[in-house]
């Protein structure tokens, strides 16, 4: 069983910190953009448009591949929006959260003037982060596609209610360390590039925690035991925990100190769980 460790601050001022070729495996889910404050004034999500997003998120991953082993992967899950969200409201993605900012929710009412938008476009931010980083050379290996059993609601006549996110798996080299019987179909078959995961129980604060299955099957598709796993948007710790639990070693990195307190509590209560299973 292995240890997990959470760096607050920055992805750009933390990252550099790593030693070069030291991570196996990355994953993680960066703020979607335009929806969430974090109360820092380097987060990602926040930017003025989605093309600074999509730039900002280029540079991360570019210090990511510095630290990455030759043979690792990157997980990397990401969700969707409109131009012109339609402002604020109780249901759909531009919804009032506990910590939505009015001035992003008035910002989202305006069409970005990039990519040849349009009133009510869907920004296919998904695909215009991997479709960069892809050319800014890491190789685009799968797109998985996550199917939520419990979907948002949104209150919409127009279109059909949004019930799937993309994970996308990218490599720095073209042969990389990809475990197929890490994890695999109910038949035995080989995994299928969708996954169908519901929510899970979830009372550590965060509002946008991923579940800790999908990070499971990331890590034990991408990684061998005794190995270190990254997520350098760490949350509340979902990836830590789910690789403590795998006998994995996590670095986590978290912009926001509130969400880093909560993340080292989850991960040290999972440790010191496991440290008792494993005496026993």
């Amino acid at each position: 069983m292995s240890d997990s460790v959470t760096l607050s601050g920055d992805s750009m001022e933390m990252l550099p910190t790593l030693d070069a070729e030291t991570i196996q495996c990355c994953v993680t889910s960066p703020p979607y953009w335009g929806l969430r404050d974090y109360d820092h004034p380097a987060q990602i999500g926040a930017e003025p448009s989605p093309e600074l997003y999509v730039e900002n998120l280029v540079a991360v991953f570019r210090e990511v591949r510095r630290v990455l082993r030759g043979d690792g992967t990157v997980w990397l899950n990401i969700g969707d929006g409109y131009a012109r969200n339609g402002g604020t409201g109780g249901h759909g993605p531009n919804a009032i959260v506990g910590n939505t900012k009015k001035l992003i929710q008035k910002r989202n009412c305006k069409v970005p003037e990039v990519w040849g938008l349009k009133d009510r476009d869907l920004l296919g931010l998904p695909w215009r982060v991997a479709f960069a980083l892809q050319n800014d050379g890491w190789y685009l290996r799968s797109r998985i596609t996550w199917i939520k059993k419990t979907a948002m609601p949104e209150s919409v006549k127009n279109r059909p209610t949004t019930a799937t996110e993309e994970i996308f798996l990218l490599t720095k080299s073209p042969t990389y360390f990809y475990n197929a019987n890490g994890f695999r179909e109910p038949s035995g078959a080989n995994l299928r590039n969708y996954w169908i995961l519901g929510p899970e129980a979830n009372g550590n604060g965060h509002p946008a925690a991923f579940p800790r299955e999908l990070a499971r099957r990331c890590i034990l598709l991408g990684s061998r035991e005794g190995d270190i796993v990254l997520d350098p948007f760490g949350g509340s710790g979902t990836t830590g925990l789910a690789a403590n639990e795998l006998g994995r070693t996590a670095v986590l990195i978290e912009i926001n100190p509130d969400y880093a307190k909560i993340s080292r509590e989850r991960t040290r209560i999972v440790q010191r769980e496991l440290h008792i299973s494993v005496g026993t």
